[in-house]
């Protein structure tokens, strides 16, 4: 069927469930249970990652104006118990899972959960965003080629097509997007008592203490604000603390070498990326222009409604019950509130949603055992941004309304698995002490002989 056919052909609900009953029968086959067929999958996501990597690189390009070189970087046992029974953890896949991807990251944030979902042997759909179409329709046309369509398949769409898959009962979805929809996709899901995987954002605060190397500070912040798609990353620090005393230096700092990074006029640098689309552009502009936060920039403020660039722009003190300082910010703009003592920030951050990501820029022990003990966040990093999340080993998730659930590396296979607890127990060694309870006319008897409406 030619490609414009299957895309005149509308995907609604009667089509989504028929989906979902094809891809619930090639589950029930077994298939994506053995390890050869996880394994060639994977495998085959490898291939295509290699074989195909200009095409990823010019799509993503043609969506957000990516620079190559960022979309490189940043894109692609048993126990013995009492004798004589013994135990094991089985790790079995789920069953059919939905993937609901974002924008900012199309490609990575549509194929990492993937992966993991693959990995442990279950049926995959993914959604990939409608607001990246040329990464979208990448996804869709490599992943037909290059993997198993009967248990892994691409639907492409908006929010019909969205809504069609929201309604069919999945044995686990996972969610990248805002606050907003991934409350839509919880409702959606507790219809079915399905299991969700959040992964939303909020406002990531970087904490600088005077007590630092501030060139180096100065660069890491502007790697996790204005290098990471613009400021476009749910874990990119969303605002700045420090002390009123410090801040005159670090906005210095800031300022020097942003000029290093992207030239004296950032709106010609081919070191940035655009915002996405003429909404989030209109959504940035109306931050900057509010009242009582248009006159707090000491440094930006360029914009061009044309090429959907706005400046790397840095903001002192906004007022805290501005929208800038209340909603995640996902774009250039940066505001620095100022505190008398670096302490002061805890309150600050707490007296906020938890966020995905809190960074702190210090070298006081002490202060970086009292951050860990009184900031809950999704992730903590100190001294550097956004890196953690390269750490395989580390999960990375949210808490609160930041998120829910984790994955990347083993916990992406994990957070596609049921963990079945089996216990192994042996005719042997019986004794009768362990009936005694049951026998016993004034004792209640043990769990074990209570059945389930009892317990």
């Amino acid at each position: 069927m030619a490609a414009e056919e299957k895309q005149m052909q509308k995907f609604d609900v009667e089509k989504a469930a028929s989906l979902m009953k094809e891809l619930r029968n090639n589950y029930n086959s077994r298939k994506t249970k053995s390890y050869e067929w996880r394994m060639s999958q994977i495998q085959s996501i490898a291939n295509m990652i290699e074989e195909k990597e200009e095409e990823i690189i010019e799509a993503i390009h043609k969506d957000l104006s990516k620079p190559p070189f960022e979309t490189f970087i940043s894109e692609a046992k048993t126990s013995l118990t009492t004798y004589p029974s013994s135990a094991e953890i089985i790790s079995e896949p789920l069953g059919v899972v939905l993937v609901i991807s974002t924008w900012n990251y199309p490609f990575l944030l549509s194929l990492d959960p993937v992966i993991g979902a693959i990995a442990a042997g279950n049926a995959v759909v993914l959604k990939p965003s409608e607001i990246a179409p040329a990464t979208s329709s990448l996804l869709a046309k490599l992943l037909e080629d290059y993997v198993d369509n009967s248990a892994v398949r691409v639907v492409e769409g908006a929010v019909a097509e969205t809504s069609a898959l929201l309604e069919q009962k999945w044995d686990k979805i996972l969610y990248t997007g805002s606050p907003r929809v991934g409350r839509i996709v919880m409702a959606a899901a507790a219809k079915h008592l399905t299991p969700v995987i959040l992964e939303l954002g909020g406002k990531s605060p970087a904490v600088v203490d005077s007590t630092i190397n501030l060139q180096v500070t100065t660069r890491r912040i502007i790697a996790g604000k204005w290098m990471a798609n613009n400021g476009q990353a749910c874990i990119g620090v969303d605002y700045i603390i420090t002390t009123k005393d410090f801040a005159p230096k670090l906005i210095d700092s800031l300022r020097n070498e942003l000029k290093e990074f992207f030239g004296k006029n950032p709106m010609e640098s081919k070191d940035l990326s655009r915002i996405v689309n003429p909404f989030h552009f209109a959504r940035l502009a109306s931050l900057l222009d509010e009242d009582k936060v248009s006159d707090k920039i000491v440094y930006g403020g360029q914009r061009d409604e044309k090429q959907l660039k706005i400046a790397p722009t840095i903001l002192l003190d906004v007022p805290d019950d501005s929208t800038i300082m209340k909603e995640e910010i996902f774009g250039p703009l940066l505001p620095i509130v100022t505190v008398e003592k670096i302490e002061d920030s805890f309150d600050v951050i707490k007296s906020k949603p938890k966020p995905l990501a809190a960074y702190f820029f210090s070298d006081d022990e002490q202060m970086k055992k009292e951050f860990v003990q009184n900031i809950s966040a999704g992730g903590i990093v100190f001294n550097d941004t956004i890196v953690h999340t390269t750490v395989s080993s580390l999960p990375f998730g949210g808490v609160g309304e930041s998120g829910m659930g984790s994955y990347h590396g083993k916990f992406s296979f994990d957070a596609f698995s049921h963990k079945k607890a089996v216990l192994y127990r042996s005719f042997n060694g019986d004794s009768t002490t362990s009936y005694q309870a049951a026998t016993s006319y004034n004792s209640p008897p043990p769990l074990r002989f209570i059945g389930r409406r009892g317990i």
